[in-house]
């Protein structure tokens, strides 16, 4: 018999600001982040997001009773376990979706519910080369990853973003090259990092890969990556994030079915 899970954890908001025009990043704070690995940046974690104008007390009690909250995947973008804080950035996507909307409208004192973190995605480097693909919504995981590098890595990294200002201060290593795509339309999510991975000049030697975005784009990137260069899959990270046209539970499901 399975463990009941867990109930998520409640952290409080203690900054939200916009840190390019469509991305939102939340400072989260509470006691228990204080217990969390101080390397878990990068590590996935899931969200559970209140109603508008709902309290804690109701929202536990709706985690307990259901129905289920709203829930979406992110990733930790940053940890500072002595001090009970943690960031998470959220692409703006307007108030269409939950996950947006809730970070719009975050302030000082604003809750969440927090579960996670996962295993961190890239744990260890060792590569000639490093190849690391990501549309907006797999900057966190792309990010953390160039920022956990040892200093003297070599490679490129290609960021697919919705207008130029989305361009973030990233603590690359200097040797890998940083190159930022601007593509404006949804419905096309991913062809210019698929674009740019196939024209990349692949290197000899040892390439280690951190790719993510859009489904679509990942299969062709995966079937490049895995089957046409035979990169073996323990030096790749290759994950798709969400799909065109499929909200989070939706695609998750789909990610389901094509694993069965």
């Amino acid at each position: 018999m399975k463990s009941p899970k867990k109930p998520p954890r409640i952290l409080h908001v203690k900054a939200a600001w916009h840190l390019t025009p469509h991305m939102i990043r939340v400072t989260l704070a509470s006691d228990a982040i204080r217990d969390m690995p101080q390397d878990c940046a990068g590590a996935n974690c899931k969200i559970f997001l209140p109603t508008s104008g709902q309290t804690e007390t109701d929202f536990m009690q709706q985690v307990i009773d259901g129905p289920r909250p709203d829930v979406r995947t992110y990733t930790v973008r940053h940890i500072r376990v002595d001090a009970g804080e943690m960031d998470i950035d959220f692409v703006d996507h307007g108030d269409a979706g939950p996950a947006s909307a809730w970070a719009r409208a975050a302030t000082v004192g604003s809750f969440c519910g927090f579960a996670g973190p996962g295993p961190v995605k890239v744990t260890a480097f060792y590569a000639d080369n490093y190849l690391v693909a990501a549309d907006m919504s797999a900057i966190p995981v792309a990010a953390a990853t160039l920022e956990a590098m040892p200093r003297d890595a070599k490679g490129d990294a290609f960021f697919e973003i919705t207008h130029a200002d989305d361009v973030e201060n990233i603590d690359a290593p200097a040797g890998v090259r940083l190159h930022w795509l601007v593509q404006p339309e949804s419905s096309q999510a991913g062809q210019q990092v698929v674009d740019a991975v196939l024209n990349w000049h692949w290197p000899e030697g040892v390439v280690q890969t951190c790719i993510a975005g859009e489904s679509g784009a990942i299969k062709t990137l995966r079937d490049y990556v895995l089957t046409e260069k035979k990169t073996p899959r323990e030096d790749t990270y290759i994950s798709g994030y969400w799909k065109v046209g499929l909200i989070e539970d939706e695609h998750q499901q789909l990610k389901r079915t094509e694993a069965a």
